[in-house]
């Protein structure tokens, strides 16, 4: 990861080696390479190295990798920091948009609510309005009918009988119909036979 997070900006070929070396500290070899250098370093005291000098060289090496140590692992603190707070950035503009969405869908639901309320009130005033329509239509038929009494005999007569020439018309126009449609069924009887 501390790899990945330098590779995302230009790096200097100090820094690249800086993070290898780091990378490879932790690994098993390196455990293995420094168990034999400290044991190769005690050794040398049996081969006639004075113990002093064995003591004096392990501490200055020792040292020196303690404070090369240190120094890798601030570098990788420092790495992994930027590293968080990129994701940190990614964490904030997330929440950002998922705070804009909560309120988009508030502002959804409060419209949705709102359109119901225009439908219950636009059934209510259709309801109104039919039974309107039926009253004036009744109305209008007391009006025809009372306008119908006053008007002489002859007329209502007239009206009346015209009336019952367009029912006959009706049923003849049925009648004609259910006619058409029995020729029908027989043709396609008559096809149907062997």
């Amino acid at each position: 990861m501390v790899n990945q997070t330098l590779k995302r900006k230009k790096e200097s070929p100090i820094e690249r080696g800086a993070v290898q070396i780091t990378e490879w500290l932790g690994t098993p070899i390196s455990i293995g390479i420094h168990t034999c250098v400290f044991t190769l370093a005690f050794l040398s005291y049996f081969l006639g190295v004075n113990f002093n000098t064995v003591l004096l060289v392990m501490t200055t090496f020792l040292s020196i990798e303690a404070i090369y140590l240190s120094l890798f692992i601030q570098l990788s603190v420092n790495v992994t920091k930027e590293s968080l707070e990129d994701v940190e950035e990614d964490i904030e503009d997330i929440q950002e948009d998922v705070e804009g969405l909560e309120g988009t869908s508030r502002e959804m639901m409060e419209d949705v609510e709102g359109l119901e309320g225009n439908v219950r009130r636009l059934r209510k005033n259709m309801q109104g309005l039919e039974e309107d329509v039926e009253d004036i239509s009744e109305d209008i038929d007391r009006f025809t009918l009372d306008e119908d009494k006053e008007a002489n005999g002859d007329q209502s007569a007239h009206i009346e009988s015209s009336k019952s020439v367009q029912n006959v018309e009706r049923e003849i126009i049925n009648l004609s119909k259910g006619i058409i449609a029995l020729r029908d069924d027989l043709e396609i009887l008559k096809k149907n036979l062997p």
